[in-house]
Protein backbone atom coordinates (compact mmCIF):
# COMPACT_ATOMS: atom_id res chain seq x y z
CA UNK A 1 0.00 0.00 0.00
CA UNK A 2 2.71 2.56 0.80
CA UNK A 3 4.32 2.04 -2.70
CA UNK A 4 1.50 3.69 -4.13
CA UNK A 5 1.28 7.04 -1.90
CA UNK A 6 1.88 9.69 -3.65
CA UNK A 7 1.80 13.26 -2.96
CA UNK A 8 -0.93 13.82 -5.61
CA UNK A 9 -2.68 11.24 -3.93
CA UNK A 10 -2.35 12.66 -0.15
CA UNK A 11 -3.26 16.33 -1.28
CA UNK A 12 -6.80 14.84 -3.42
CA UNK A 13 -7.97 12.80 -0.32
CA UNK A 14 -6.95 15.50 1.74
CA UNK A 15 -9.69 18.10 -0.17
CA UNK A 16 -12.15 15.46 -0.54
CA UNK A 17 -12.11 15.27 3.24
CA UNK A 18 -12.61 18.95 3.78
CA UNK A 19 -15.51 18.76 1.81
CA UNK A 20 -17.02 16.23 2.97
CA UNK A 21 -16.36 17.34 6.80
CA UNK A 22 -18.20 20.81 5.73
CA UNK A 23 -21.22 18.68 4.24
CA UNK A 24 -21.20 16.76 7.01
CA UNK A 25 -21.16 19.17 10.19
CA UNK A 26 -24.37 20.95 8.40
CA UNK A 27 -26.06 18.10 6.88
CA UNK A 28 -24.42 14.82 7.23
CA UNK A 29 -23.72 12.44 4.51
CA UNK A 30 -19.74 13.21 3.89
CA UNK A 31 -19.49 9.32 2.97
CA UNK A 32 -21.36 9.52 -0.18
CA UNK A 33 -17.87 11.68 -1.06
CA UNK A 34 -15.45 9.95 1.17
CA UNK A 35 -16.25 6.26 0.55
CA UNK A 36 -15.85 6.69 -3.40
CA UNK A 37 -12.74 8.40 -2.72
CA UNK A 38 -10.75 5.59 -0.67
CA UNK A 39 -12.16 3.14 -2.84
CA UNK A 40 -10.82 4.80 -6.00
CA UNK A 41 -7.12 4.96 -4.29
CA UNK A 42 -7.36 1.47 -4.13
CA UNK A 43 -8.74 0.34 -0.69
CA UNK A 44 -11.31 -2.65 -0.24
CA UNK A 45 -14.49 -2.40 0.69
CA UNK A 46 -13.56 -2.87 4.38
CA UNK A 47 -10.96 -0.79 4.38
CA UNK A 48 -12.60 1.91 3.16
CA UNK A 49 -15.49 1.54 5.32
CA UNK A 50 -12.72 1.34 8.16
CA UNK A 51 -10.61 4.45 6.65
CA UNK A 52 -13.83 6.39 6.11
CA UNK A 53 -15.14 5.67 10.15
CA UNK A 54 -11.72 6.97 11.49
CA UNK A 55 -11.31 10.45 9.68
CA UNK A 56 -14.95 11.08 10.04
CA UNK A 57 -14.87 10.25 13.71
CA UNK A 58 -12.14 13.57 13.45
CA UNK A 59 -14.67 15.71 11.80
CA UNK A 60 -17.38 14.70 13.93
CA UNK A 61 -15.95 15.44 17.01
CA UNK A 62 -14.39 18.57 16.06
CA UNK A 63 -18.17 19.89 15.04
CA UNK A 64 -19.12 18.48 18.40
CA UNK A 65 -16.69 20.17 20.46
CA UNK A 66 -17.03 23.56 18.18
CA UNK A 67 -20.90 23.67 19.54
CA UNK A 68 -20.25 22.52 23.03
CA UNK A 69 -17.88 25.11 23.82
CA UNK A 70 -20.36 27.37 22.53
CA UNK A 71 -22.66 26.89 24.80
CA UNK A 72 -24.82 24.98 22.39
CA UNK A 73 -24.54 21.86 23.68
CA UNK A 74 -24.45 20.86 27.41
CA UNK A 75 -23.01 17.51 28.05
CA UNK A 76 -24.34 16.55 31.03
CA UNK A 77 -27.88 16.87 29.89
CA UNK A 78 -26.34 13.95 27.09
CA UNK A 79 -24.49 11.75 28.98
CA UNK A 80 -27.58 8.59 28.56
CA UNK A 81 -27.57 9.27 25.17
CA UNK A 82 -23.93 9.16 24.48
CA UNK A 83 -23.53 5.91 26.97
CA UNK A 84 -26.59 4.33 25.05
CA UNK A 85 -25.43 5.86 21.35
CA UNK A 86 -21.86 3.90 21.83
CA UNK A 87 -23.27 0.62 23.18
CA UNK A 88 -25.48 0.49 19.63
CA UNK A 89 -22.47 1.82 17.58
CA UNK A 90 -20.41 -1.22 19.27
CA UNK A 91 -22.90 -3.96 19.16
CA UNK A 92 -23.62 -2.59 15.30
CA UNK A 93 -20.23 -2.75 14.41
CA UNK A 94 -19.93 -6.29 15.79
CA UNK A 95 -22.85 -7.79 14.07
CA UNK A 96 -22.45 -6.40 10.69
CA UNK A 97 -19.04 -8.67 10.41
CA UNK A 98 -21.60 -11.77 11.40
CA UNK A 99 -24.72 -11.27 9.14
CA UNK A 100 -25.66 -9.44 5.76
CA UNK A 101 -26.77 -6.03 5.28
CA UNK A 102 -28.32 -6.96 1.90
CA UNK A 103 -31.84 -6.17 3.44
CA UNK A 104 -30.70 -2.49 4.73
CA UNK A 105 -29.85 -1.89 1.96
CA UNK A 106 -33.00 -2.43 0.33
CA UNK A 107 -34.86 -0.49 3.36
CA UNK A 108 -32.38 2.39 3.59
CA UNK A 109 -33.23 4.36 0.30
CA UNK A 110 -37.18 4.36 1.50
CA UNK A 111 -35.67 5.46 5.08
CA UNK A 112 -34.29 8.42 3.60
CA UNK A 113 -37.31 9.42 1.22
CA UNK A 114 -39.38 9.55 4.64
CA UNK A 115 -36.57 11.96 5.97
CA UNK A 116 -36.84 14.23 2.74
CA UNK A 117 -40.79 14.34 3.01
CA UNK A 118 -40.78 15.39 6.74
CA UNK A 119 -37.96 18.31 6.79
CA UNK A 120 -39.81 18.90 2.71
CA UNK A 121 -43.50 19.34 4.66
CA UNK A 122 -43.08 19.42 8.36
CA UNK A 123 -44.18 22.96 9.40
CA UNK A 124 -42.69 22.69 12.77
CA UNK A 125 -39.42 23.11 11.68
CA UNK A 126 -37.74 26.69 12.16
CA UNK A 127 -34.45 27.96 13.00
CA UNK A 128 -34.90 29.08 16.09
CA UNK A 129 -38.01 27.81 17.98
CA UNK A 130 -38.25 25.02 19.82
CA UNK A 131 -41.90 22.69 19.72
CA UNK A 132 -42.93 20.61 22.55
CA UNK A 133 -41.19 17.63 23.56
CA UNK A 134 -42.61 14.85 23.28
CA UNK A 135 -40.15 12.14 25.26
CA UNK A 136 -38.14 12.38 27.66
CA UNK A 137 -34.16 12.39 27.60
CA UNK A 138 -34.31 8.96 29.12
CA UNK A 139 -36.78 7.32 26.43
CA UNK A 140 -35.25 9.34 23.42
CA UNK A 141 -31.32 8.48 24.47
CA UNK A 142 -32.96 4.50 24.84
CA UNK A 143 -34.53 4.58 21.88
CA UNK A 144 -33.33 6.55 18.83
CA UNK A 145 -29.48 6.74 21.12
CA UNK A 146 -29.16 3.51 20.86
CA UNK A 147 -30.99 2.34 18.06
CA UNK A 148 -29.57 4.92 15.70
CA UNK A 149 -26.36 4.33 17.08
CA UNK A 150 -27.24 0.47 16.27
CA UNK A 151 -27.33 1.44 12.74
CA UNK A 152 -24.31 3.69 12.22
CA UNK A 153 -22.60 0.78 13.56
CA UNK A 154 -23.93 -1.82 10.99
CA UNK A 155 -24.74 0.23 7.76
CA UNK A 156 -24.41 4.30 8.03
CA UNK A 157 -25.82 5.71 5.28
CA UNK A 158 -28.07 8.73 6.40
CA UNK A 159 -27.13 8.40 10.34
CA UNK A 160 -27.32 12.48 10.64
CA UNK A 161 -30.28 12.82 9.33
CA UNK A 162 -31.88 10.32 11.17
CA UNK A 163 -30.67 12.05 14.34
CA UNK A 164 -31.52 15.40 13.02
CA UNK A 165 -34.82 14.17 12.13
CA UNK A 166 -35.24 12.73 15.87
CA UNK A 167 -34.19 15.48 17.67
CA UNK A 168 -36.44 17.60 16.21
CA UNK A 169 -39.41 15.24 16.06
CA UNK A 170 -39.12 13.19 19.44
CA UNK A 171 -37.37 16.68 21.58
CA UNK A 172 -38.92 19.10 19.89
CA UNK A 173 -35.43 20.89 19.12
CA UNK A 174 -35.10 23.93 16.58
CA UNK A 175 -33.42 22.59 13.69
CA UNK A 176 -30.04 24.22 14.24
CA UNK A 177 -30.13 22.78 17.89
CA UNK A 178 -31.12 19.58 16.73
CA UNK A 179 -27.86 19.59 14.23
CA UNK A 180 -25.70 20.64 17.25
CA UNK A 181 -26.49 17.52 18.72
CA UNK A 182 -26.72 15.34 15.77
CA UNK A 183 -22.47 16.08 16.01
CA UNK A 184 -21.85 14.67 19.78
CA UNK A 185 -24.15 11.60 19.21
CA UNK A 186 -22.48 11.21 15.48
CA UNK A 187 -19.12 11.14 16.95
CA UNK A 188 -19.86 8.51 19.32
CA UNK A 189 -21.40 6.23 17.36
CA UNK A 190 -18.33 7.04 15.23
CA UNK A 191 -15.89 6.50 18.00
CA UNK A 192 -17.66 3.17 19.06
CA UNK A 193 -17.19 1.45 15.55
CA UNK A 194 -13.64 2.81 15.19
CA UNK A 195 -12.81 1.17 18.15
CA UNK A 196 -13.66 -2.22 16.51
CA UNK A 197 -12.25 -1.59 12.95
CA UNK A 198 -9.25 -0.71 14.60
CA UNK A 199 -9.24 -4.26 16.43
CA UNK A 200 -9.92 -5.79 13.35
CA UNK A 201 -6.93 -3.81 11.74
CA UNK A 202 -9.06 -2.55 8.93
CA UNK A 203 -7.94 0.57 9.07
CA UNK A 204 -5.24 2.78 6.78
CA UNK A 205 -3.32 4.77 8.79
CA UNK A 206 -1.44 6.39 6.09
CA UNK A 207 -4.54 7.71 4.47
CA UNK A 208 -7.12 8.33 7.33
CA UNK A 209 -4.72 10.77 9.33
CA UNK A 210 -4.34 12.72 6.30
CA UNK A 211 -8.30 12.69 5.67
CA UNK A 212 -8.61 13.86 9.58
CA UNK A 213 -6.63 16.86 9.04
CA UNK A 214 -8.54 17.99 6.08
CA UNK A 215 -12.27 16.54 7.84
CA UNK A 216 -11.41 18.73 11.15
CA UNK A 217 -11.11 22.26 8.79
CA UNK A 218 -14.42 21.50 7.00
CA UNK A 219 -16.19 20.72 10.45
CA UNK A 220 -15.32 23.70 11.87
CA UNK A 221 -15.90 26.11 8.70
CA UNK A 222 -19.35 24.27 9.00
CA UNK A 223 -20.23 24.25 12.05
CA UNK A 224 -20.06 28.05 12.34
CA UNK A 225 -22.19 27.81 9.22
CA UNK A 226 -24.40 26.23 11.29
CA UNK A 227 -24.74 28.96 13.55
CA UNK A 228 -24.64 31.61 11.69
CA UNK A 229 -27.07 30.58 8.97
CA UNK A 230 -29.23 28.20 10.46
CA UNK A 231 -32.14 26.84 9.08
CA UNK A 232 -31.87 28.89 5.30
CA UNK A 233 -28.45 26.45 5.06
CA UNK A 234 -29.50 23.24 6.88
CA UNK A 235 -32.69 22.26 5.43
CA UNK A 236 -31.57 22.64 2.18
CA UNK A 237 -28.44 20.68 2.33
CA UNK A 238 -30.37 17.86 4.46
CA UNK A 239 -32.74 17.92 1.55
CA UNK A 240 -29.81 17.45 -0.99
CA UNK A 241 -28.04 15.09 0.48
CA UNK A 242 -31.12 12.27 1.73
CA UNK A 243 -31.90 12.82 -1.78
CA UNK A 244 -28.47 12.39 -2.79
CA UNK A 245 -27.89 9.04 -0.78
CA UNK A 246 -31.56 8.00 -1.83
CA UNK A 247 -31.26 8.12 -5.29
CA UNK A 248 -27.46 6.05 -5.28
CA UNK A 249 -28.20 3.63 -2.44
CA UNK A 250 -31.35 2.82 -5.38
CA UNK A 251 -29.53 2.72 -8.39
CA UNK A 252 -27.15 0.49 -6.53
CA UNK A 253 -29.87 -1.56 -6.06
CA UNK A 254 -32.17 -1.32 -8.67
CA UNK A 255 -30.08 0.05 -11.79
CA UNK A 256 -29.26 -3.66 -12.99
CA UNK A 257 -32.98 -3.86 -13.63
CA UNK A 258 -32.41 -0.58 -16.56
CA UNK A 259 -29.46 -1.71 -18.49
Amino acid sequence: MDANITLELLLFLFAVATTAGFVDAIAGGGGLITIPALLAAGLSPVQALATNKLQATGGSLSAGYYFVSRGVVKLHEMRLMILMTFIGSALGTVLVQKITTSFLEQMIPFLLMGIVLYFLFSPKLSSQAEQPQQVSLTVFACTAGAGIGFYDGFFGPGTGSFFAAAFVALLGYSITNATAHTKVLNGTSNVASLLFFIIGGQVVWSYGLVMILGQVLGARLGSRMVLSRGQTLIRPMILSVSLAMTVKLLWGNYGHLFH
